[in-house]
């Protein structure tokens, strides 16, 4: 398994990461038994990256982690385990926005290490901006927890570029999670040139578009009623066309070299640079084995051109998020 750093102060982790969302939250029926069997077999790929959230179907996606580590002896010590938090939700699966107070971070951590099983968090971060808080009593409440052992990095989530330099001022950062793939192109423009500036790696989550550029989607598919796509903007009606046959272009050029569509999509993702970590939403073995060939696609510079002219960033239709999502992003102001 190739690696990579974390930014200039973070881990040493594998070239793609491993996001668990799905296995519990937001995406229909789960499967627990299949969720443990892909995280135990990206493990055994030497993928080590584990990213969650601790409200990721209100703390179980957290459990079946612990119970994927604890089932396999020295699981615990491969893997790197990052953490989003701040969350406010309701029984109901509302939200609330998110809450950054130093009291917050505190307490928010000390369920995370529980339902963890846990003594340290490899990679702690707010999942979003908290108006109401400052960056920097955020950031530095994470800070206080490094010192005491229960967080080895810092993280950032969705954060706008003065934002990344007033974090970073505050405490080291070690890398930002954020959206970016062949659909979500925006960070290039000041995020990104920010973020290598102050040595901030980058974990990019979002990589095929939540299923869009896996190349297994289809206008007739019906989506389980849990599952968030059902109201996400590129999913919907002439969006959903629009893009769809921007994936029909990227099959092209994908047959053409020989791999599948998310292969092409992820390899695009690992050529923007050695500081990029993608994250892949795998929740059955087989697509953590088509994710993981991704690796092994070697993108000619014109191999580069036919991929951005087939999926050009202005193309596509839809935003990321609903309206009342969009409003939370910080990165988006």
């Amino acid at each position: 398994m190739r690696t990579r750093s974390l930014g200039s102060t973070g881990p040493t982790v594998s070239a793609l990461g491993l996001g668990c969302m799905g296995m519990s939250a937001l995406y229909g029926q789960a499967d627990d038994a299949e969720s443990i069997a892909t995280i135990h077999a990206a493990l055994d790929a030497g993928v080590n990256l584990l990213d969650t959230g601790d409200f990721y179907a209100m703390g179980l996606n957290e459990l079946l982690i612990r119970d994927a580590l604890l089932s396999r002896a020295g699981s615990r010590e491969q893997a790197v385990i990052s953490v989003k938090f701040g969350a406010l939700r309701d029984a109901g699966g509302g939200w609330y926005g998110y809450d950054g107070r130093p009291a917050a971070v505190k307490n928010f951590l000390a369920y995370s290490l529980n339902r963890l099983g846990t003594d340290h968090i490899d990679v702690y971060r707010i999942a979003r901006v908290d108006p109401n808080v400052p960056i920097e009593e955020t950031v530095g409440a994470i800070a206080e927890e490094v010192q005491a052992g229960r967080v080895r990095h810092i993280g950032l989530s969705e954060v706008g570029a003065d934002t990344l330099r007033r974090a970073a001022a505050t405490a080291p950062i070690s890398d930002l999670q954020i959206e970016y793939s062949l659909f979500s192109r925006g960070i290039e423009d000041e995020i990104l040139p920010t973020a290598r500036e102050l040595g901030i790696g980058v974990t990019a989550y979002g990589v095929l578009s939540r299923g869009l550029l896996s190349g297994h989607w289809t206008k007739e598919r019906t989506a389980d009623t849990a599952d968030f796509r059902n109201n996400s903007p590129r999913f919907s009606g002439d969006n959903l066309d629009r893009n769809l046959a921007l994936v029909e272009a990227l099959r092209k050029v994908a047959e053409g070299k020989g791999v599948t569509v998310a292969q092409a999509a992820i390899a695009w993702v690992l050529s923007r640079g050695e500081d990029i970590v993608p994250l892949v939403g795998a929740r059955r073995r087989e697509r953590l084995t088509e994710s993981l060939g991704a690796l092994d696609v070697d993108l000619t510079a014109d191999d580069l051109a036919a991929i951005e002219a087939a999926v050009p960033s202005e193309a596509v239709s839809g935003s990321r998020y609903d309206a009342g999502q969009m409003a939370h992003l910080d990165s988006e102001r």
